[in-house]
């Protein structure tokens, strides 16, 4: 394990370092001309400060002041994001350079002005950035109109509002999440379910601020019950906020069940990191529902889009991906997981995977948009023909 830890590491600073160096450099070839004096100095002073802020910021938020940290971590986490840009920018433009030099076409701006190209690539970036923090701090509804054709007692209809990956922490923060409480609040849910990494892996600003009170705002006519996602494990604080999340009135599942009102059962899987950072092996999906009634609907909340077709589930509600936040992860996402965003369905399985609320690292999403997921279960309603799959009815409400 330690091995693992150390070699993950080692790689991702390296990796880190090599990024780093490299917009470094050509930002310095971009500017390095200019005449002011002591340029170079303030240059590589500035440059080497945004490069390790994040690095400072997480692992020295134990022996900086409150304050210090803070700054470093959110300076940091903003110039991951301008880190990525910056990478593919410059990337592309050497790219085209060398292009233009194997195929002998001349690029003058490119190569007598290298001060222009550079300003374009930090306006480029800057633009970026300026966007992708507004676009994560405005979310939208997202709703969905779905069947399941089982009898649910007296429940023809249920009302679920989703809020996955909320992040909790120094970025989410308590202001933005008595607004998430304002919204959820607003749809007048039946019930409302929390997917995982509703905390951060800091749980300090969590506590400090005090949002179990503020979680405690939420209603809903059977109450609000999540799991755990990965960054709970990360920060090695489960246990914490367990707590946290019981004193907000939240009803923590992992991996048990719960039946509500004799009407259709909720499933809350414990999340994959369990066995990594616990040690013990999580249990298995089928033991976990040993003794649940599938003749009645069941409703999964599996923090990973990993489905859980071949267990008589017949929704599953996941988040996790965040679509990927930024350019290109998104890609990867996709490549990841057979669906990271959205509706699917196989046979009577039906998976919905969020794009989640908040933001990890870099409070900037692009190629994506935060979201609260409405969604209305018909119960003893047919599925739809398999020819007009997906059977979603799912609909862009717009931003909240």
């Amino acid at each position: 394990m330690k091995i693992q830890f150390f070699a993950f590491f080692g790689v991702f600073f390296l990796i880190y370092g090599l990024i780093n160096l490299y917009i470094g450099w050509r930002g310095w070839q971009a500017f390095g001309r200019l005449p002011a004096p002591g340029f170079g100095v303030i240059y590589w002073l500035l440059f080497s400060l945004l490069a390790l802020s994040f690095i400072a910021g997480r692992f020295g938020e134990k022996y900086l002041p409150a304050a210090a940290g803070d700054f470093l971590t959110v300076v940091g986490s903003y110039w991951l994001a301008a880190m990525d840009f910056f990478f593919l920018f410059i990337l592309a433009v050497d790219i085209i350079r060398l292009l233009a030099r194997w195929s002998g076409f001349a690029l003058p701006a490119v190569k007598s002005l290298p001060a222009w190209t550079g300003l374009f690539v930090v306006i480029s970036v800057a633009a970026l950035v300026i966007y992708g923090a507004w676009n994560s701090r405005n979310p939208r509804l997202v709703h969905y109109d779905l069947n399941i054709p089982k009898a649910a007692g007296d429940t023809s209809e249920l009302r679920v509002v989703m809020v996955s990956d909320i992040h909790l922490g120094r970025i989410v923060h308590n202001g933005r999440l008595l607004r998430l409480v304002q919204n959820v609040n607003s749809l007048n849910p039946d019930l409302i379910l929390l997917p995982g990494d509703i905390i951060d892996e800091n749980i300090g600003p969590f506590i400090e601020q005090k949002m179990s009170d503020s979680l405690l705002g939420l209603k809903s006519k059977h109450g609000a019950f999540a799991v755990f996602g990965n960054h709970e494990y990360i920060g090695g604080h489960q246990e914490e906020a367990f707590r946290c999340l019981q004193e907000a009135g939240i009803t923590v599942l992992r991996d048990s069940y719960q039946k509500i009102e004799d009407s259709f059962y909720l499933v809350g899987r414990d999340e994959r990191s369990h066995d990594r950072f616990t040690g013990t092996a999580r249990r298995q999906l089928s033991d976990v529902m040993e003794g649940v009634d599938r003749s009645l609907p069941v409703l999964l909340l599996n923090h990973q889009p990993v489905g859980a077709q071949e267990q008589g589930v017949d929704l599953q509600l996941s988040g996790h991906t965040h679509k990927g936040q930024l350019f290109p992860f998104n890609l990867l996402t996709k490549r990841i997981f057979e669906t990271d965003w959205g509706y699917l369905r196989k046979e009577n399985f039906q998976l919905i995977v969020s794009s989640g609320f908040g933001t990890w690292g870099p409070p900037i999403r692009v190629c994506n948009v935060p979201e609260i997921v409405e969604i209305v279960i018909h119960f003893n309603q047919p599925l739809a023909q398999e020819d007009i799959i997906p059977a979603s009815g799912m609909k862009i409400m717009g931003r909240l």
